[in-house]
């Protein structure tokens, strides 16, 4: 019995979606033993936010590119943005989960008010739009990468795409404010 990716998207994209959110919530909730994990100097460590912040700025450009180039129907400029995204979205999140394994999650330094009303609020949604954007990131990807060009416009592709896209230039915005309230602005 043959297995085609193609013939399999939806399955396929909760599956990978399963696997990512239990990697991700295992290391948030110190699931991942921190013995396993190579160690890294301290001025590494600390470097990682910083690293982060440019990774995600960088994605936002590559968003805005990709959406441009595919509206003017330049098909492998915007796969190129898009997985360059993609690939800045993983790096990102490696950096990001091996940070918080070994040291856990930033405190936030600055006054009260600003942590409840303003920082907490921010957070949240940055958070609930980078989950929600998993499944739809891999749907879309999925979809692209099993089918020629000619056969994608026949997908949901493009009206999930939009949605993910969107969401996603949403989340590594907010995340960028994070990062400014974090260890610029406080």
């Amino acid at each position: 019995m043959e297995l085609r990716a193609r013939d399999h998207v939806p399955g396929l994209t909760a599956a990978l979606t399963v696997v990512s959110l239990a990697a991700v919530f295992g290391t948030v909730l110190g699931a991942v033993p921190v013995g396993l994990l190579p160690t890294a100097p301290s001025a590494f460590l600390d470097a990682i936010p910083h690293i982060n912040a440019v990774f995600s700025t960088l994605a936002i450009a590559t968003i805005v590119l990709g959406v441009r180039f595919i509206r003017a129907g330049d098909v492998d400029r915007h796969r190129a943005m898009m997985l360059s995204t993609l690939g800045l979205f993983v790096a990102f999140l490696v950096l990001y989960l091996y940070r918080i394994a070994l040291q856990g999650p930033a405190e936030f330094p600055g006054p009260e008010t600003v942590y409840q009303f303003v920082y907490l609020p921010i957070l949240a949604v940055h958070i609930l739009l980078a989950i929600v954007c998993i499944p739809l990131v891999y749907y879309v990807l999925l979809l692209a990468v099993t089918r020629p060009v000619s056969a994608i416009y026949d997908t949901a592709h493009r009206r999930v795409g939009r949605i993910a896209a969107s969401l996603w230039l949403i989340s590594f915005f907010l995340g960028d404010v994070v990062y400014l309230l974090l260890y610029v602005v406080y």
